[in-house]
């Protein structure tokens, strides 16, 4: 059982990452030619009406989400029915946010009004689809996943390029109407391909994705339908998730208080890049560890009270549990070998991304994005990149295995975090002034405290399990560090040398370094 699972989350990451980077290669190139057609004062405004879409989403579904992933009596059945508590809840939260919006003041672009209620739409077209997510995620059917994402960021960006294209050849401003077009078209091939591939797997497993009354008399199930322990565990994780999502899209959030139209769109390049390759990679090891994480250490604690309930019917002396057990080290193991490639991972884009980084958004972007500061901003993003790595994988462990008690104390700590990423992003956008730079250190900030909280719950997880597990084992060795803090040197001086051949010169440099260092590694 524990080998099927690491066996089909090991091949449904991989499946995942090579299709998020076949669909990225061909979204991230209508992407650099639509830049050229784009003002940053135009990319920031699109940037808070995704916003808008991903909190509408986030608040209606995350905690069901996370609650769906833990095992329940009803099976897949229970999990589905609880999903429908996502769909009833987008209506009036989309209405909510949709109504704060425009009782702000907003920018005035063309279009705008229209697209958030396109938005709005958009944000109920995809929660249709969250029956046959929970599916796909149930029966770690990843390859649907994959597939259903890839093919909606595709549809998504030729929604957006085409509107874009025939606006210009018509000479006509159509706003922001684009990038609402784009979301709808997401949402709505991420909706039909979940539900399309899901529906033979219901028949064949015995299971609907329409709501279903469970068959029990243990009072388990509240009107009949929603499992009473998912649904307590899911109004645990709610304050959490809300404090989750202050720390994750507060950079947005605190962007548009503080920041112009202009440094809000230079910022949104900037993430994008930087984020390129968390979406493609880090995304996908991070949810298909989680659902190993949960289905290995359940395993565990169920093939323990098996065993101890045994030895009690055979009538003889009940020992201690036993705790060392092959799920919980398999567990152990993984966790540790994936934060250790994370941390070497790090060292690279530490020593060569503020080098390498404005040199690239320059070669793809064109000059006018690099000269608005955009370059700086994506440099001091690369500290940040092995950030999000590291906290993802490790935060889908704590979200996979801690009790609602856990789960709890881990909400009062997050608030804390979030007082911090805020005293932090006032001293550097207020004091300091650093603008767009000042954003990204705040997030180094956040994801650093977040990092500490994480690895000390794994640490006293394993301690509580009595397997060995060291922060010591994940960190790189003392030579791959010290070669790492030369690098910079390294590629100065090489730049030096190569740099009277421009850019090609510059490129060719941070290559040679990068070699080097790889090899090193």
């Amino acid at each position: 059982m524990a080998e099927d699972s690491v066996s089909a989350s090991a091949k449904g990451a991989t499946f995942m990452v090579l299709l998020q980077i076949g669909s990225r290669a061909i979204t991230f190139a209508l992407n650099q030619v639509l830049l050229r057609f784009l003002s940053p004062q135009l990319l920031g405004v699109a940037v808070q009406l995704e916003l808008y879409i991903i909190s509408s989403l986030y608040f209606s579904r995350e905690s069901l989400r996370i609650a769906t992933q833990r095992r329940s009596d009803g099976g897949v059945q229970a999990a589905i029915n609880l999903s429908y508590l996502a769909i009833i809840a987008g209506l009036p939260i989309g209405a909510l946010l949709a109504h704060l919006y425009l009782q702000s003041n907003y920018p005035d672009v063309p279009y705008l009004a229209t697209a958030l209620r396109i938005n709005q739409v958009t944000v109920m077209i995809e929660l249709l689809g969250e029956p046959g997510f929970v599916a796909v995620q149930q029966s770690m059917l990843y390859k649907t996943r994959a597939a259903a994402e890839a093919s909606a960021v595709i549809v998504k960006t030729l929604a957006t390029a085409g509107l874009v294209f025939w606006g210009q050849r018509q000479g006509l401003s159509l706003g922001v109407l684009p990038f609402a077009a784009g979301e709808l078209a997401y949402s709505t091939a991420l909706t039909i391909v979940y539900l399309m591939q899901t529906a033979p797997v219901a028949r064949l497993k015995k299971f609907t994705l329409l709501p279903k009354q469970m068959q029990t008399s243990t009072g388990q199930y509240a009107f009949w339908l929603f499992s009473k322990p998912l649904l307590y565990l899911s109004a645990s994780l709610y304050l959490q998730t809300a404090i989750k999502w202050a720390l994750t899209e507060g950079d947005k959030i605190l962007v548009g208080v503080f920041a112009t139209l202009e440094d809000q769109g230079m910022y949104a390049v900037s993430a994008n890049y930087g984020g390129l390759i968390a979406r493609m990679l880090f995304r996908p090891i991070e949810d298909s560890s989680r659902n190993l994480f949960a289905k290995l250490c359940a395993d565990s604690k169920t093939t323990n009270e098996a065993d101890a309930a045994t030895k009690e019917a055979d009538g003889k002396p009940r020992g201690p549990e036993p705790k060392k057990n092959k799920n919980i080290n398999q567990a152990a193991t993984i966790l540790r070998d994936v934060l250790r490639i994370y941390s070497l991972f790090s060292l690279i884009a530490f020593a060569l991304g503020p080098t390498a980084a404005p040199l690239l958004l320059q070669l793809v972007a064109g000059s006018k994005w690099t000269a608005s500061g955009a370059g700086d901003v994506l440099a001091t993003y690369c500290y940040c990149i092995p950030l999000l790595a590291i906290n993802g994988v490790s935060e889908a462990f704590v979200s996979a295995t801690a009790s609602p008690a856990e789960l709890q104390r881990q909400s009062f700590w997050m608030g804390t975090f979030t007082v911090g990423f805020g005293v932090s992003a006032y001293v550097f956008l207020r004091v300091l002034e650093m603008g767009a730079k000042g954003l990204v250190l705040a997030n180094c900030v956040n994801m650093g405290l977040r990092i500490v909280f994480n690895l000390n719950f794994a640490m006293r997880f394993f301690e509580r399990e009595g397997v060995e597990w060291r922060l010591q084992d994940i960190l790189p060795s003392i030579s791959a560090m010290g070669f790492t803090v030369i690098v910079p040197s390294l590629l100065a001086r090489t730049r030096v040398v190569l740099g009277r051949h421009g850019m090609v010169g510059d490129l060719l440099s941070v290559g040679v370094v990068g070699m080097l260092l790889a090899a090193v590694m």
